[in-house]
């Protein structure tokens, strides 16, 4: 049995535990490291989830029987362009539904707000997550370079139910 709470500024350490381990993967994956890409959320830091809340960035533990088991955030500051972001679920955790699970629990979150699309950003090379997200209902929008990032982004958008 999964449940879902949101996370305040007093979960930042757990948050940043969660998205570390969850994100070490896809750095060693894709080479990248805190001097090539220190903005990658394998590298993220308790201060900047303790940040992130403050900003208003809203952030959702999924936990299931033995505890937190992964998290998301949901960025609507700029409520034309709102985002979902570091969808974390830990290694031994996957393949249960639970990254599946946090998406819909962030989009059934946001219905209220009466977006036209949800965002993502993601390394475009990784084909496996491209596909992941397609089979959700997310769709290409964009492909995009950051001079900060040694990779390409592809930005998907799904149109809420």
């Amino acid at each position: 049995m999964i449940s879902f709470r949101e996370a305040g500024e007093d979960d930042a350490e757990l948050l940043t535990r969660l998205i570390r381990a969850a994100f070490a993967d896809v750095a060693e994956r894709f080479g990248l490291t805190v001097e090539n890409c220190p903005s990658h959320p394998a590298f993220t830091t308790v201060d900047h989830q303790r940040q992130a809340i403050a900003k208003g960035i809203r952030y959702f533990v999924l936990q299931d029987g033995d505890g937190p088991a992964g998290c998301a955030a949901w960025d609507s500051r700029t409520p034309e362009e709102p985002w979902l972001a570091r969808l974390s679920v830990l290694p031994g955790k996957r393949r249960r539904g639970y990254g599946q699970a946090l998406v819909q629990h962030v989009v059934a979150a946001a219905r209220g707000q009466a977006l036209s699309r949800i965002f993502i950003g993601i390394i475009a090379a990784h084909r496996e997550l491209v596909d992941w997200y397609e089979r959700l209902g997310f769709e290409q929008v964009a492909l995009r370079r950051y001079e900060h990032l040694p990779f390409e982004v592809l930005v998907m958008a799904l149109r809420p139910g």
